[in-house]
């Protein structure tokens, strides 16, 4: 199957090609606030939204890792993805919140707890409403976005949760929990 056949299929294609049938990507997603800035998550990626609560540091991981939650017994990874994104670290306030996240890894599944700057809501989205990610030249990755969704004269940046981490940092933070 070509790689065109396998993205309109739904295939396990990597590439994304322009123009390659959207359905795959229409559904509901949960929206949320980055540094002024709505992203979504496919509602099937999250597990459960929970306020902040005292978060354990670990010494030696990257300064995105915040650490870790005891989430009703189960140890669970907290990384804040302002940090990830390369925004600059705020204050918590009382909208911050936890969204805990189900990654796909090469070893399983891995619950892990991601800082956001407040949640909005659940949208359902469209396919024929999103748009492929544009290019930003080869030195800027945006493989972690699955698309543009164009919402109310407005664009909200759909991300591929399994793509936010590489491999290496989902070994860590596996390590970690």
């Amino acid at each position: 199957m070509s790689t065109k056949e396998e993205s309109m299929t739904g295939g396990t294609s990597e590439t994304r090609l322009p123009g390659a049938a959207t359905t795959d990507r229409e559904g509901k997603y949960l929206s949320f606030f980055l540094d002024g800035e709505e992203y979504g998550i496919g509602i099937l990626k999250i597990k459960e939204i929970i306020g902040m609560m005292p978060i354990t540091p670990i010494p030696q991981t990257p300064e995105f890792v915040k650490g870790v939650i005891n989430l009703r017994g189960k140890v669970i990874p907290v990384i804040d993805l302002r940090l990830r994104f390369g925004m600059s670290e705020i204050d918590f306030t009382d909208r911050t919140c936890i969204i805990v996240v189900e990654f796909s890894t090469a070893g399983g599944r891995l619950h892990t707890g991601i800082v956001v700057d407040s949640v909005s809501e659940v949208l359902n989205i469209k396919g024929s409403d999103i748009e492929d990610t544009p290019t930003f030249g080869a030195k800027l990755s945006t493989d972690f976005i699955l698309g543009m969704a164009k919402i109310g004269g407005g664009v909200k940046i759909l991300l591929d949760i399994d793509r936010v981490l590489t491999k290496e940092e989902c070994v860590l933070l596996d390590n970690v929990a």
